[in-house]
């Protein structure tokens, strides 16, 4: 789940409906969330929360759709809040008989349409696995919906149908997905065609991703995107009509709390739970994957000859080994004298995935931010950062020089010199990183919730 804590809301406060719409009932949107029911959070969970927040601060009623692990029962419904949120063992290995069992339901399971559970809001379960739900007013499950919806697809080639007890007034994927909703206006999030261009840098099924993304372009009452690169890329390589497509940005909200933290209070907790000192670090977060970079990054950082710590944060990723490797490098490996003890410790140290709160706090002590990934469909890092006032560092091309605009430090991402001539620069030039924290808190502004309410409410507008 992700980790940020979620206030309540009450669907029937707040502000009026949007304008055009009926002032007798509010108008339900449902959103496809199944990210956010995922561990260690994702890009689309962060996008997920985001857009529920937007629609619910724009006066709509807001539902989620998500799917579950366990089996549900027909007719304890709290027994049902409770294996929604049970446990899943990631690391089980599925035995044969279940394997068979599920290959030989899913061609059968969603010929009829699917029919996803109301969850009950008991109260029953509590923490922040609940907490991450509240922004919808109903929320709606069903078994292994993404895996049965995808098995459909594929064996048929069509989407399966969704089968609810209300119809919303429109349904909203966050990210493609194969499902479709009949009597309302159906819209899919494409973030980026980063398996189609960049296909060696991703696991996912190209054929199946390829089928999915034409048929949503063939199908979809409107498709919307992160940046004006991703929507060109849509227009150009899926052949969809300029005007079906919307270009939203995404929304970057740091707690007002973190902001307002003083120098001293985040420098204090950078010793306590990380052993850094503020100011004196770089930091990169995100998976580890092939479009991020990584090796070269580290390459570069070698390069440049910085005596200060690179830190890397993050979950984990794929097709990997050799960056994982890098980072383990000895080369990277010092030694200091702590009064009497000389300790051991590593110039290029990794962090597993954080708590939100951690996140925040190691991007606010970064001496920069170094995010050279070759490819993003928005790059959420790079905001977040200017945000918090730190310094960045990132990439020509893709969505990140619109992102970025003047206020980032830009190289070629396939130069190793290039990223550390940046790093040195960055590091030793303390007018550059004034100017540069200066230019990106103007720049985050554009990004901010008020901004990004407003992009969503003429979206919706339009339907």
């Amino acid at each position: 789940m992700n980790d940020v804590a979620i206030t309540s809301r009450s669907p029937q406060s707040g502000p009026p409906p949007p304008s055009g719409a009926s002032t007798s009932r509010q108008r339900t949107i449902l959103y496809e969330a199944h990210n956010l029911t995922l561990s260690n959070g994702t890009g689309i969970a962060t996008y997920s929360l985001a857009l529920a927040h937007a629609a619910g601060r724009l006066g709509y009623n807001v539902d989620g759709l998500f799917g579950v692990e366990h089996g549900l029962t027909r007719g304890d419904h709290r027994l049902n809040e409770v294996l929604a949120f049970d446990a899943i063992d990631n690391d089980r290995w599925l035995s044969p008989f279940e394997v068979a069992w599920r290959n030989v339901c899913y061609p059968f399971t969603a010929l009829g349409g699917l029919r996803p559970t109301e969850l009950p809001r008991s109260g029953l379960v509590i923490g922040p696995m609940a907490d991450t739900l509240r922004p919808f007013r109903r929320v709606f499950v069903a078994t292994r919906l993404i895996d049965t919806a995808i098995a459909h697809f594929t064996i048929y080639g069509r989407l399966p149908q969704l089968r609810l007890p209300d119809r919303p007034d429109v349904f909203h994927a966050t990210h493609p997905v194969p499902l479709a909703l009949k009597g309302c206006p159906n819209i899919y999030t494409i973030h980026d065609l980063v398996p189609l261009r960049l296909p060696y840098t991703t696991r996912d099924n190209k054929k199946y991703f390829y089928r999915l993304l034409t048929a949503l372009a063939r199908t979809a009452d409107h498709i919307v995107t992160v940046s004006e690169y991703s929507r060109r890329d849509i227009i150009e390589h899926l052949g969809v009509d300029e005007r079906r497509v919307t270009n939203t940005y995404q929304a970057v909200d740091i707690p007002p709390e973190a902001l307002a933290r003083r120098d001293d209070e985040v420098a204090a907790d950078l010793a306590k739970h990380f052993g850094l000192e503020f100011g004196k670090y770089f930091l990169f977060y995100g998976a580890i994957e092939p479009k991020k970079n990584v090796s070269r990054l580290i390459d570069a950082y070698a390069a440049s000859g910085s005596k200060l710590p690179l830190i890397m944060a993050g979950g984990g990723g794929w097709q990997n080994r050799a960056d994982l490797r890098k980072i383990r490098d000895e080369r990277f490996t010092n030694f200091r004298i702590d009064g009497d003890i000389v300790r051991r410790q590593r110039q290029v140290r990794r962090l597993g995935y954080l708590p939100r709160d951690q996140l925040l706090t190691l991007i606010r002590g970064a001496r920069a931010l170094l995010f050279p990934s070759i490819y993003e469909g928005f790059g959420l890092p790079v905001i977040e950062a200017m945000a918090l006032g730190t310094p960045v560092v990132t990439s020509v091309g893709s969505s990140l020089t619109e992102v970025a605009g003047d206020a980032a430090l830009l190289v070629d991402p396939y130069s190793i010199d290039s990223i550390a001539w940046a790093i040195r620069a960055i590091e030793a030039d303390a007018d550059l990183r004034g100017g540069l924290v200066e230019r990106g808190r103007r720049q985050a502004k554009k990004f901010s919730p008020l901004a990004y309410d407003e992009r969503l409410r003429q979206l919706y507008e339009k339907f």
